[in-house]
């Protein structure tokens, strides 16, 4: 008997799911999935190790983390954060994304008694085989319907979600291609009297575009003007390059108050299976996010607690390091992928993905062209339409000027350099007299 709420039947499998489970039957070399496929750092490893045999095994909260941290933004961005209220430690920067969603608009409602009648349903809920009911319970019931959230297009489908299931409606502003800009006056016409907060993230996935001093002051006067929110994903905040910046939306004038940041060891450490995040915001939004996060998953993994200690005193070399080691794996792949006849028009700033069009002569579309290399040449990447929301299909999309939409292809440089050269050699195998890919033919 089907019991599924409305809800759960609008969430269907992502696109990079389906295809990796295809390259997985192939056995293709995955540039698809955001994740390295290389030993992190022996010494948090060895700390995560300690922490187990020490037993930390049970529900914890390492306070230590909050106060490197608070240390960190100080450093990076001249915030002053307090590490006792200002800090929330979530399982993941995915999961302090979604507490902050919820959070920021059930603050706006002042939702304490309501917040005590869900304590009561969880308390009766917890041992049910539909625990999932739980978290769609704070979802469908702490947030005002109708509220809108600005994100920029195109953007990680995670968002999406989280704002759909917080009973938010999603409003996407197109940045302009090849080079990703804003454009100041989209953003101004896509405000309306129930925006309630931006989302940005920089640097960015699936672009690589890491925004600029100015397009952040814009983002800024907006925000600052109207009232809005914003919360950021800063996953890839050491991972820029060619001299770029990465700058915290929080650290332009007026936003720290209004600002939620959310960030996570996962890539900058090659930890993502780990899930230690956070939320990092003024001490009334921090202490909503931690209440979300402990009614829902209690407490981050507590030997990956103490492993992030480790990690977060990592010296200024460490990271010196990553940004040159990503920087060749980078040039390699876009050198790779020019040579065999993809439009590269952008050169990504930060991340560890390349987003690159498919040249004039392909007629095959964004899924198709993916397909055929998966089975061709053994290699998967994944189709630039997931990243895109306009919800149009073929024909419309080419009507109102978006044919980029099914045009694009992301591949993933975070992977070994023998994964990268084996990516190389399967894929030279596959190019015709010229070079290029027969696919593109």
């Amino acid at each position: 008997m089907e019991k599924l709420s409305a809800v759960a039947k609008t969430l269907t499998p992502s696109p990079i799911q389906e295809l990796s489970f295809l390259a997985q039957r192939r056995n293709a070399i995955n540039l698809a999935e955001g994740f390295p496929d290389f030993p992190a750092p022996s010494s948090i490893k060895d700390a995560a190790v300690s922490a187990i045999n020490s037993d930390f095994n049970q529900y914890r909260h390492v306070q230590g983390i909050c106060d490197l941290l608070a240390r960190k933004m100080k450093e990076m961005h001249g915030l002053d954060v307090d590490p006792q209220t200002d800090i929330a430690i979530c399982c993941g920067q995915t999961e302090a994304f979604a507490s902050a969603i919820f959070a920021s608009t059930l603050i706006a409602f002042s939702s304490y008694f309501l917040l005590k009648a869900i304590e009561s349903l969880i308390f009766h809920a917890r041992y049910c085989a539909e625990s999932i009911f739980v978290k769609l319970l704070y979802v469908s019931t702490a947030i005002d319907p109708g509220d809108e959230v600005i994100l920029f297009d195109p953007s990680f489908e995670t968002y999406e979600g989280c704002i759909t299931l917080a009973g938010g409606v999603p409003v996407f502003v197109a940045l302009d291609p090849p080079h990703w800009s804003l454009d100041p006056q989209k953003l101004i016409n896509s405000c309306t009297s129930k925006t309630k907060a931006i989302v940005v993230n920089s640097p960015q996935n699936p672009t690589g575009k890491v925004f600029t001093r100015a397009e952040l002051e814009i983002i800024a006067k907006v925000c600052c003007t109207s009232d809005f929110l914003a919360i950021t994903d800063e996953v890839y905040e050491h991972l820029t390059f060619d001299e770029e910046k990465h700058i915290s939306l929080a650290s332009l004038p007026g936003m720290q108050k209004r600002t939620i940041i959310t960030s996570s060891l996962s890539k900058t450490y090659s930890v993502t299976g780990w899930r230690i995040g956070w939320a990092i915001a003024a001490s009334h939004f921090a202490s909503a996010i931690r209440n979300f996060h402990i009614r829902i998953t209690d407490s981050a993994p507590a030997p990956f607690q103490e492993a992030a200690l480790t990690a977060l005193r990592s010296p200024s070399e460490y990271y010196e390091t990553l940004r040159a080691d990503y920087k060749w794996k980078r040039d390699y792949m876009l050198e790779l992928l020019d040579g065999l006849g993809f439009q590269i028009e952008y050169k990504p700033q930060g991340s560890f993905f390349v987003f690159v069009e498919l040249p004039q002569s392909c007629k095959l579309s964004d899924v198709e062209f993916v397909k055929e290399l998966i089975e061709k040449a053994g290699v998967v990447a994944v189709p630039g339409r997931g990243f895109f929301h306009a919800k149009l299909p073929s024909e419309k999309l080419h009507r109102a000027g978006l044919d980029y939409h099914e045009r694009y292809i992301r591949f993933a440089f975070c992977k070994s350099n023998a994964t990268l050269a084996t990516a190389w050699q399967k894929l030279n195998e596959l190019v015709d007299s010229t070079g290029h890919l027969r696919l593109f033919n």
